[in-house]
């Protein structure tokens, strides 16, 4: 143990037996030196083989985020109790989902780092002459560079052109060629900026693909979030708040307030149904300039992201294309107090969606951790559902000390929007999967996907929101302190792929699931959309219209609902 604080890395025995059994010696032959054991102590000890004891059990699937969720939830239950009694706190997470969201955000947020550039050096240090104990000056070098899961911190011995030779944790020196120098090539040159360049002395990351082929990477400085959960039960399966945890304690599921953009056009476009809408409906897209008055602030002039219009369209198809032109003119002819009280019903807070126009495009405030309640709205039928974490607390004999007991969708008391609205919109934004901006989840060869991406103005966030009936997952990525993620960066291109990866795995020789229609819809045919529409028969009746055809009363909930166990 006594050489272990030098250099914990480079001495650590499961990793590097020989070099702990040499430390090992060293330490030894200095304490008789100076006299804390005798010849005989010396000799009994240097017999002895290291024994090492592994843990009996391992907490894993990248769920950091989660543990401390659950210990906040312990103690908020049980005081300074929670820290000495031995509590398990059981959660709702499946190490399989977590694994899979996990992957998900360290690869999308490196993805789209690497879609930037390489950005130079993270450091540097200076080197010791070979007489020294190179191995200790280099692991207290990199102290201050942790590593960050597969990302590994390297000090540079030698850098040029055509080969890195770099020292990494542990002793063992790197050698970078070929193809895995690509990304940094502009920081080899001579003319790279001095404070950036890799050079001798620079302190790098670097990692190692599946040939075990090594490569210069860097740390990003974006961050990511993905959530999901069961949208029957409130369930969360899977909880990633962040890229690194160890890096960056903040939890972007729960804490962070950011634009949802064009994510949260669902909900305008909801509220628009109740008030007689359909998705056949037709609203012009055209240039549109709203005074002072209406803001709140200063004239606006809202543009389509393409900068394009297309005249009067259906509403399923200006969903689909997210053509904010339509939104606006939607919340206009509703009303924006209407829109601001309509979307409480889903868990938004009144306070962080003023009530203007702006609302039409996403410019309030929400939390990834909201988004997935309000979504699983419209995935399980019209019920607000709460998410949860922890599903029991145990004692150290195993007995329950607190249970979650979540209502289900299913229970009426839990509704919130009209059975025919949550179908009619779970329709539309199939269409935002199936030909829309969200198109790209077709790679998952599903037909029972819906949501909606998310861009905000000047590519500050990007999200992807969507689910299946048995499961609501939420992707957002961004900067802690907002700024551009960059141009094309939307929510289809920067936070779609993580659902993506999620999904795939999640929802993996899951079969295809569809809710049936609900009664109270009349069909009016195709119209102009090319898909049959329907309206609320009221509405239909109202308008003259002769039905085509009435929706029966479903013959099974569209989800199986499972009820935990009670105490």
């Amino acid at each position: 143990l006594a050489g272990l604080p030098k250099a914990p890395s480079a001495y650590n025995p499961i990793a590097n037996p020989k070099r702990a059994k040499a430390r090992q010696l060293y330490v030894l032959r200095r304490m008789r030196e100076m006299g804390f054991i005798d010849d005989r102590q010396l000799a009994d000890a240097q017999r002895r083989e290291l024994v090492i004891r592994r843990e009996a059990a391992e907490f894993g699937g990248h769920a950091d985020h989660v543990a401390e969720m659950a210990r906040i939830i312990a103690w908020e239950q049980f005081g300074e109790a929670a820290y000495s009694q031995g509590l398990r706190v059981i959660t709702t997470i499946t190490r399989a989902d977590q694994q899979a969201a996990y992957a998900a955000v360290r690869r999308g947020v490196l993805d789209y780092d690497r879609r930037h550039g390489y950005r130079g050096a993270e450091g540097y240090v200076e080197l010791p002459g070979a007489d020294a104990d190179q191995d200790e000056a280099f692991e207290d070098a990199l102290q201050e560079y942790p590593d960050s899961d597969e990302l590994l911190a390297a000090l540079v011995l030698e850098a040029g052109p055509a080969q890195v030779r770099a020292w990494r944790r542990g002793g063992e020196i790197v050698r970078i060629t070929g193809e895995g120098l690509r990304f940094a090539q502009r920081m080899l040159d001579d003319k790279a900026p001095p404070a950036r360049r890799i050079r001798r002395g620079a302190v790098i990351r670097i990692a190692r693909d599946g040939r075990g082929v090594w490569s210069i990477a860097q740390l990003p400085e974006a961050e990511a979030a993905l959530v999901a959960a069961s949208p029957v039960d409130g369930a969360v399966r899977a909880l990633v708040g962040g890229f690194d945890f160890g890096r960056n304690k903040f939890n972007h599921v729960t804490q962070a307030w950011r634009q949802p953009g064009s994510s949260f056009k669902p909900f305008i476009y909801s509220a628009a149904l109740e008030r007689g809408y359909s998705p056949a409906s037709i609203v012009e897209d055209s240039p549109l300039v709203i005074s002072s008055a209406e803001t709140g602030s200063r004239e606006w002039e809202p543009k389509n992201y393409d900068g394009k219009y297309e005249g009067p369209m259906p509403l399923r198809r200006a969903l689909a294309k997210s053509r904010n032109l339509v939104s606006v003119r939607l919340l206009r002819a509703i009303g924006t107090r209407y829109a601001q009280d309509y979307v409480t019903r889903f868990g938004f807070d009144a306070d962080k969606h003023p009530p203007y126009l702006t609302m039409a495009l996403g410019a309030g405030s929400v939390t990834p951790w909201q988004m997935l309640e309000a979504y699983g709205v419209f995935a399980n039928g019209g019920y607000r559902v709460r998410a949860y974490v922890v599903q029991r607390i145990l004692d150290a004999k195993g007995r329950v000390l607190a249970r979650s007991e979540p209502a289900q969708a299913g229970d009426e008391s839990m509704r919130v929007i009209d059975p025919r609205n949550a179908w009619l919109m779970d329709s539309m934004m199939h269409d935002v999967v199936r030909r829309g901006t969200g198109a790209r989840a077709m790679v998952l060869k599903r037909g029972d996907l819906a949501g909606k991406t998310g861009t905000t103005n000047e590519y500050i966030d990007a999200w992807f929101a969507g689910y299946q009936p048995s499961l609501t997952a939420i992707a957002w990525i961004g900067f802690d302190q907002p700024k551009k993620l960059g141009n094309g960066e939307t929510g289809s291109a920067a936070a779609l792929p993580m659902w993506i990866a999620y999904m795939g795995q999640a929802l993996k020789n899951q079969p295809e699931m569809f809710m049936p229609v609900p009664a109270g819809l009349v069909s009016i045919g195709a119209g102009g959309t090319g898909v049959e529409e329907y309206v609320y028969r009221e509405n239909a009746v109202a308008a003259g219209g002769a039905p085509e055809s009435v929706a029966s009363e479903p013959a099974a909930a569209p989800v199986e609902e499972r009820r935990l166990p009670t105490p």
